[in-house]
């Protein structure tokens, strides 16, 4: 009962929503890798976009005016990687906390002397365990698609890998796939691309940040994985296969 009435108030919302359709096909254009989507996948990521904006709140800092495009446009990318996952998978937080540029929140950790240490480092992207996604808009605009970066994409993944605990690359699979096989695939994956980062940091064929942590190699891949899935498709065939089976799309068959 609960899920027709949730199901009822949803179409309610996405009927009364008003989005010009210039302003849709205006963020189409923004946002070529969505061209790929089928009309049917595009009419129904633009309706999860809805709903996402209706159950988030963007908050603004440093005085960054929000507008209707800027929401709109992060509501699509996040929605992509949960197209055919739904929007349940993003429950249990609420915010979204956007900066004009790059942000330098205080850090403070202790070493293994007992020395207290604080630091600011830049970032343009966060996202908090049952916390908000704080993102920066300098760098969720930047037209980089061809290099496989994606802003939104990455914190977002992040958050699906948060859904059973503190991101670890290791986010709840489908009974489709087997934890033993996603954990040998990413764990060969994962190695691999250190010693290529190790060798020559330069030459490596994804970013080598994806070797932080095994969560930042699912977020960077899953990056990749909807942005430049021929290139991830190329060094690591048997990852893209676990990513296809887990998102529930194949975006190098779109191409």
């Amino acid at each position: 009962m609960f899920s027709l009435i949730r199901n009822w108030r949803d179409r309610r919302i996405i009927e009364g929503a008003e989005v010009a359709t210039q302003t849709w096909r205006a963020l189409f254009e923004a946002l070529p890798f969505l061209n790929a989507l089928t009309p049917a996948e595009q009419r129904r990521l633009c309706e999860l976009a809805i709903l996402f904006c209706h159950r988030k709140r963007f908050e603004s800092a440093h005085g960054l005016h929000i507008n209707e495009r800027m929401r709109l446009s992060i509501a699509l990318q996040a929605c992509l990687p949960v197209l055919n996952l739904g929007l349940d998978c993003y429950d249990g937080w609420v915010s979204i906390i956007l900066y004009p540029a790059a942000f330098a929140p205080q850090r403070t950790w202790v070493d293994d002397a007992g020395v207290e240490h604080v630091e600011h480092r830049d970032l343009s992207g966060e996202a908090w365990q049952q916390g908000p996604v704080i993102l920066a808009w300098e760098d969720v605009d930047y037209p980089g698609w061809a290099d496989g970066v994606n802003l939104v994409i990455h914190e977002f993944a992040h958050k699906l890998d948060m859904q059973n605990g503190e991101a670890n690359g290791f986010p709840p699979l489908p009974e489709t796939l087997q934890p033993e096989i996603w954990s040998e695939v990413f764990q060969a994956g994962f190695d691999d691309l250190c010693r290529r980062c190790e060798a020559d940091w330069e030459q490596a064929p994804i970013d080598c940040y994806a070797t932080s942590s095994p969560a930042e190699y699912f977020a960077v891949l899953s990056e990749l994985f909807f942005m430049r899935p021929d290139r991830l498709a190329q060094f690591y065939p048997a990852v893209y296969d676990q990513l296809r089976q887990y998102y529930r799309q194949d975006p190098l068959a779109r191409m």
